[in-house]
This record gives C-alpha cells, sequence and structure tokens, in this order.
C-alpha cells in the first residue's frame, strides 16, 4: 500500500500552488526603492585588443547615471575559480584572470566591455549602443586542437599556451592500460563528440545590489543555486567585503541545471556599482544575452577504447578527451572533465585497468562549466557507445555483454579511485527487460517495417557518483572549499518547526520532501514543517544545491538537527512525567514511558521548552533549536539502466523517439512523484541533447545558434509518454536517509540509449554506420544512410523537420514553413 504521508508517500508539491497560481517570487519581482537600471555593452567578435572606449555620448544621453568600464575595475579582483587542477606532469593549471569588466582583450563574443546605468533599462539600453570601442580584432581561436598548435593565437597573452592542463588519471595505470591493449584479443575504437549544449533555464539570470550607507552592509538579489557560495566567493575574493556585510538572497529560482551555481560578472558588478552610485542596481538578462553569458555545458571531442579477452571480458579501457573551457575558467570548470568525469569512466563493470587524459583548453568562446550531470554525462555517453560498438563488432547481444561484465559484489573498488558501496546492476536490468518489454520488440520491428519505417532498439546502463563529498577528499582533487551541507531546526512553543537549509530548491520539490523527513521522524503532520533556504541572513553556511546532493547531504544535516531536537525533547518529556530519559519513546507526535500509559503530547513539551517553569535549568537549557553540519563520508552512486525505441524515416532521416523506459536505483526514495518527475525532467534533456540540441560557432568565433530560431530546444511532441521505474533499491549504506540522488540520472542516462537505437535502426534497414555524433538530426542521419556524413565532429545548430514547426539545413540559418 503506497503511504499517504512521510517519507514514501507522494505528497503534492506545496510550492506549485504558489508557482501554478502566479504567486512564486522570482528575482525579477524584485524592485528596491530608487533603483536604478544597468545595461552591458557586450563584445560582437571573439577576440580582439581594446584600444580605448568612446563613453561620451553615452553619459550625456538622457536618464544616464554613469558608464562604468573596465578601467573601475583596476585594483578590484577577478572572478575566482573554485577548483584547482594539478596535471599528470605535476604541475597546476593555467588560471588567467577573469575581470569583472573586460580589460585589455576582449575573448568572446558576448564578452561584457562596458556597462550603463541609468534610470530606465530602455535609457540604458539606448545608451550602451552610443558607446564606442576601438576594437583591433584578432584571430580566434575555435577549435581545440587548433588551440593547441604552436603557432595558433594566444586566448591570454600572460599564459605559456591555449593548454589549462593536460591531466591524467589514473597515471601509475597507463603503462599496464597500454600492455593490456597490446594483448587484448579484441580493441574497439571510437571516436566522439559530447556537443555544447546551452542549458536556459525558464528564468534568465537576473541580479539586484542594494547599499546601505548608514550600516555598511551590502545585499545581493540574485538567481543562484547556492547563495552562501556566492556570498564567500564575491565578498572574500572579488570585492573583498567582509561576509557579515554581505547578504545573498536567492528567492524563488526558475531552474538552473548547474549554469547558476556559479559566480558570474553580473554579480559582482550590481553589488560594487550600488555602493559606487549610492542607490540599488538592477540587471536583468535577455533570454538572447543569456545565450552568450550564461556557462554553457559538455564540448569534449573524445578518442575512447576498449579492450577485451578472447572471452568478451572487458580487460582495459583508455580515453583521450579534450574539454573546453572557453575563454575564461567558470567557479568550478576545471573539476567537470576530470574528477566528475575521469572516476565515472568504470561504469558499471568490472574493468582492471582505466585509463583517462584531458587536456582542458581555452578558446575564443563562452566558459564551459556544470550542466545537469556534469562529467557523469560524458563518461557514460563514451563508455555506452563504445560497449555497445564492441558488441556489434563481435556479433554478440549487448545485453548480454554487459551483463557478463556487471560488477557483481560490493562494496567496489574502482581503477579510479572511487569505491561503490551498494548496487544491482543484473537485478535493475531484469526490472528494465519486463518495464520495457523487450521480449516484444522484434513486433513491433515488424510493425514499424510494414509502414516503410525502421526500428532500432537501445539499451545503456549508468553509473553516476552525486551527492558531491566528502570535503577531505574533494580537497585533496583541488576543491577550493568545503561540499558539506548544514541545518538549522528551530521549535517553536506551540510546536510548529522551521527548518533552515543551506540548500536551496529550484524546481526540485525541497519545500516537500525536506518537511516530509522531519515530520516523518517525529510523527507530525507535514504542514506543521516549513522550510526556508535561499538567504545568507537567516539560514547556515551551506555549499548549495548541484550533484544531486540535496537530500544526500541536506537532508541528511537535517536528520543529524532533527535527532539533536528529539534528543533534548525526550529529556524534557522525562522531567514531565518523572521517568528516566532511557524509557522515554517518541511515536506519533506522543512521547511515552516504555511500559506504562504514562504519556506526554508533542505541543506540551515545545511548550515547556519555552515557559520552563518547572525544569532544571541546572540541566536543561531553555529553547528546542539546534543546528548540525552533515559532511558525508563518500560520494553516492545511483544507477539504471534504460532502454529507447525509435523509428527513422528512410526518406528523410527523421526520428521519432517511439518507446523509452528508465529503470533506475536511486536508493531510499523519499516522494516517488517527485522523483519519477526528476527523471522525466532528465530524460528530456537527454533526448534534446541526442536529437536536437547543439550550440555552434563558426570559425570566426560568431555564435550560430545565438536564439531559439537556431537552438532546437525539445518540445512536447518530441518526447514519448516515459515509463519510469526506481523499484530497484539497495540504499546508500552510509547516509541516515539511505538516499542516493535522482535529479541527473535521466540527463546521464538518455543520450546513448537514443543513439544506440538510431544506430540500431540503420542496421536494420542495412546501412553499416558504426557512429553519428549528436545531435542526430535529420540531415546528419540522411546522409550517414547515404554514405556522406559532412563534418560529422562539428558542432552544428539542430535541425527541425516537422512540417508544422520549423525545418532547418544543417548549420545554415532558420526558416519557418
Amino acid at each position: 500500500m503506497p503511504k499517504d504521508t512521510g517519507i514514501g508517500a507522494s505528497t503534492k508539491r506545496r510550492e506549485d500552488v504558489r508557482f501554478l497560481t502566479g504567486k512564486g517570487r522570482y528575482t525579477d519581482d524584485i524592485d528596491v526603492r530608487g533603483q536604478a537600471h544597468v545595461v552591458f555593452l557586450r563584445s560582437d567578435v571573439a577576440h580582439a585588443r581594446i584600444g580605448g572606449i568612446d563613453t561620451s555620448e553615452a553619459e550625456a544621453m538622457p536618464g544616464v547615471i554613469r558608464v562604468f568600464t573596465g578601467r573601475d575595475f583596476e585594483g578590484v579582483g577577478g572572478l575566482p575559480c573554485g577548483w584547482q587542477i594539478t596535471d599528470r606532469h605535476g604541475q597546476p593549471m593555467q588560471e588567467p584572470a577573469h575581470p569583472v569588466l573586460a580589460q585589455g582583450k576582449v575573448r568572446h563574443v558576448g564578452d561584457p566591455i562596458a556597462a550603463v546605468v541609468a534610470e530606465t533599462r530602455q535609457q540604458a539600453r539606448d545608451a550602451a549602443e552610443a558607446i564606442m570601442p576601438d576594437l583591433e580584432e584578432l584571430p580566434a581561436v575555435i577549435d581545440m586542437k587548433a588551440a593547441l598548435a604552436e603557432d595558433a593565437p594566444k586566448v591570454h597573452d600572460d599564459l605559456t599556451s591555449n593548454l589549462c592542463y593536460d591531466w591524467g588519471f589514473v597515471e601509475e595505470n597507463k603503462a599496464a592500460t597500454d600492455e593490456a591493449f597490446a594483448e587484448a584479443a579484441h580493441v574497439t575504437t571510437l571516436e566522439l563528440v559530447n556537443n555544447r549544449l546551452i542549458a536556459n533555464p525558464m528564468e534568465p539570470r537576473v541580479a539586484v545590489g542594494d547599499f546601505n550607507a548608514a550600516t555598511g552592509d551590502h545585499t545581493l538579489y540574485t538567481t543562484s543555486q547556492n547563495p552562501h557560495v556566492i556570498r564567500l566567493l564575491m565578498g572574500a575574493f572579488v570585492l573583498g567585503i567582509p561576509e557579515h556585510k554581505l547578504r545573498v538572497v536567492a528567492p524563488d529560482v526558475g531552474g538552473g541545471f548547474g549554469t547558476k551555481i556559479f559566480h558570474y560578472a553580473e554579480e559582482a558588478f550590481c553589488t560594487f556599482a550600488a555602493k559606487a552610485l549610492g542607490r540599488p542596481v538592477k540587471w536583468t538578462s535577455s533570454r538572447s544575452e543569456a545565450f552568450m553569458s550564461d556557462a554553457h555545458g559538455r564540448d569534449h571531442v573524445t578518442k575512447i577504447e576498449l579492450a577485451l579477452d578472447a572471452q568478451n571480458n572487458f580487460t582495459a579501457l583508455r580515453t583521450e578527451t579534450y574539454a573546453n573551457m572557453g575563454a575564461y575558467l567558470s567557479t568550478f570548470a576545471p573539476s567537470v572533465p576530470t574528477w566528475l568525469h575521469g572516476t565515472l569512466m568504470a561504469g558499471n563493470y568490472r574493468t582492471p585497468l582505466v585509463y583517462v587524459n584531458v587536456k582542458a583548453v581555452f578558446t575564443n568562446t563562452v566558459p564551459v562549466d556544470a550542466y545537469r550531470g556534469a562529467g557523469r554525462p560524458e563518461a557514460t555517453f563514451q563508455l555506452e557507445r563504445v560497449i555497445d560498438l564492441a558488441a556489434r563488432e563481435l556479433g554478440v547481444d549487448p545485453i548480454a555483454l554487459r551483463r557478463q561484465n556487471f560488477i557483481t559484489e560490493f562494496p567496489y573498488q574502482t581503477p579510479v579511485a572511487v569505491e561503490y558501496d551498494t548496487g544491482d546492476y543484473e537485478g535493475t536490468m531484469k526490472v528494465l527487460e519486463e518495464k520495457a518489454d523487450l521480449a516484444g520488440f522484434a513486433a513491433r520491428r515488424k510493425e514499424s517495417e510494414a509502414k516503410g519505417k525502421m526500428r532500432g532498439l537501445g539499451v545503456n546502463c549508468y553509473i553516476e557518483a552525486c551527492g558531491i563529498a566528502p570535503s577531505k577528499l574533494v580537497g585533496q582533487l583541488g576543491a577550493r572549499a568545503g561540499l558539506y551541507e548544514s541545518a538549522t531546526v528551530r521549535v517553536n512553543a506551540t510546536g510548529g518547526i522551521t527548518v533552515m537549509t543551506g540548500s536551496h530548491s529550484h524546481g526540485q520539490g525541497h519545500e516537500t520532501s525536506f518537511a516530509q523527513v522531519v515530520a516523518d521522524m517525529i510523527g507530525l503532520p507535514e504542514d506543521m514543517v516549513e522550510i526556508e533556504h535561499g538567504d545568507t541572513a537567516n539560514t547556515p553556511m551551506g555549499m548549495g544545491t548541484y550533484g544531486s546532493r540535496s537530500l544526500a547531504v541536506g537532508g541528511s544535516a537535517m536528520v543529524r538537527a532533527t535527532e539533536k531536537i528529539v534528543a533534548k525533547a525526550k529529556k524534557i518529556a522525562a522531567h514531565l512525567m518523572e521517568a528516566s530519559e532511557g524509557d522515554i519513546e517518541l511515536k506519533d507526535g506522543t512521547f511515552t514511558v516504555a511500559g506504562t500509559d504514562k504519556e506526554v503530547a508533542w505541543g506540551d513539551v515545545t511548550l515547556a521548552a519555552y515557559v520552563p517553569h518547572n525544569y532544571p535549568l541546572e540541566e536543561i537549557e531553555p529553547g528546542l533549536e539546534e543546528t548540525a553540519f552533515y559532511d558525508p563520508n563518500n560520494f553516492t552512486y545511483p544507477a539504471g539502466a534504460y532502454a529507447c525505441e525509435v523509428e527513422v524515416d528512410p526518406e528523410t532521416g527523421q526520428v521519432t523517439v517511439e518507446r523509452f523506459t528508465a529503470a533506475d536505483d536511486f536508493g531510499n526514495v523519499v516522494n516517488p512523484m517527485i522523483v519519477e518527475g526528476q527523471v522525466h525532467g532528465g530524460l528530456a534533456q537527454g533526448i534534446g541533447q541526442a536529437l536536437l540540441e547543439s550550440c555552434a560557432y563558426d570559425e570566426e568565433g560568431q555564435l550560430l545558434s545565438a536564439s531559439y530560431m537556431d537552438y532546437a530546444m525539445p518540445r512536447a511532441h518530441d518526447l514519448p509518454m516515459f515509463t519510469v521505474d526506481s523499484s530497484s533499491r539497495t540504499p546508500c549504506t552510509h547516509n541516515p536517509l539511505g538516499v542516493k540522488g535522482c535529479g541527473e540520472a535521466g540527463a546521464i542516462g538518455s543520450p546513448p540509449s537514443v543513439v544506440n537505437a538510431v544506430i540500431d535502426a540503420l542496421h536494420s534497414g542495412g546501412h553499416r554506420v558504426g557512429h553519428i555524433d549528436m545531435p542526430l538530426t535529420p540531415a546528419r542521419v540522411w546522409a550517414a544512410m547515404n554514405g556522406a556524413v559532412p563534418n560529422m565532429g562539428a558542432a552544428q545548430p539542430a535541425a527541425r523537420t516537422d512540417a508544422t514547426t520549423e525545418a532547418r539545413s544543417v548549420g545554415g540559418p532558420a526558416t519557418r514553413t
């Protein structure tokens, strides 16, 4: 029987009442009395030297308060990078300065050159258009391999080259891995691209800076997934503001997907300008501005090789990846292709030797950082594509090949540092086979063929490391901050509970699921628990929400704080009932003395905590409020098996996703409905990457996919009804809830499923295609079928060919039909 309340119940999301009725309070809804507006003049070229900036005409225009340029930020810190990588030669990565406004050079289209603050946004926009920068255009480097040539133009003149780092992992495995390949019975090699993506959350970024001259207090309202981290980075490293004088508020946030983790120049500018001008300053990104100022995701070019013995056991794996950093190092960018990618290259399989090489490269493009999954989708895509290709080369069933090589005993120490504490990959695969009705696929293929379509089945497995931590480990890996989480649980005199968390919610349903956890522990109705987050002034220091860490880390902090609350409440209850503390039990919101009929209600105990007329103050302090910080011992390791069925039109190359099934192991599940929604969202983004989305630049660094006319986001009719199952549960062994994290799984597991399915469909029609790079647009699929694949490794805009929406030629302009 499904539960009605507490952990395991599909409680309706309480947040949705305000979101669906237009009562949400987003950053752009915040208007501070007397605020001015800022518009940034952004570079329209990818690489140029700044000779001068004529702001005289702009400064004389109506409503203009002040025009800022890079000179106003001389002596101000640049945007910091939160992770340092040491390369395989023991050298620290090259770490260039990242000024708030461009100084000396612009390095990508969208780099901010100047900022106009005016009375209205329109006045600021008009004045920004009147600024005349003197730009000496320089050759741009866009292709990563070309950027590493000796004669390549340097993105940063003060660096020795465009190579950020050359990372090898595990370096001591390299010789043994090479030897295993030399001795292998079979080697499968695949070169592939993980296409650059733009996150496009529903709410563009916004920043409102305010300064109180009377107190010296700064306030920043911003669209952030981790306000405490923004306060730390901006206050300590950019503007030199003591943390107790800087408040960062992230109210309702309309989606993040990773792109709102990072500290951005606009946040620092608005905070700086508010003090400089003595009045609040507000910036709201336009959608087109977001395309060239929000951090992008993915953008890897990889060669992967899989070695097998004569019995088809995996013996070694090695990869060489070029990872695009863009023009600057975003907050967590260096960690994504290294520690969040290389450590997952073992996947679900017993592969004794793994060696991963990553060359991170600076180019004249928008900075690249974490995007839903962050490194794990890249690892999964490489691994699951090369396994499928190996199965085809060997003439064996792809599921059987995976099964043969599954890890079956836990805990399992991988050859890439991490240790999986628990899992059941065989069990999850069995669930997938049943839920996806794989036995009926042959019949469905015949039905498709009768309609003149080719039908394909793609299966893959994934594992991810999330609940990012522990601090001791990530500190050794280069993290410049701890990755713990925090919670304060405050019980009011009348029994209601307020939980203040360092985690942040931007669509995940935390206000519902967090309340379920605390209410379940005490035995109270969930509506007696309120969740507060997003304001550094009233929440404990926390590292925010990303990496599917909210319940595993933030929820565990709540559990620890609630345990402290219960322990103190039991002392008060014992005193009230004149019993031994060890005999007190709490169930359904009532304290009882074991073996007796004595009881006292939760509300009576909480009132006594604040009206301590009748208990020994020397033993028990008044009040009922506790704080806990939780730093986990290990990552959590969700895993799953996915199946996708597609139809391909042989006349046009159009791919239609007909069925998609996801079987996931998320450990214990707090709210199954929320979990299902999270998986649905991830699947939509993963399928979007596989078939539609791609951020493209031309050779001069112009962003070709700079609007929704050229960047194809998935729409409802692009997606099937999903079958989602999370009944496979091996609880995490090292956090008190036994949870693993679910927010990124769909985006990790779905791209290889789709590509595997399309390749399978083409083979069923007699087309011996080994690989097609994402996105699998109709033009690319058609070209592959006809043996003429143009520029398969290049990032190109996606195409739609449904006549009711829009049609695009690959790499060309969009047209509506």
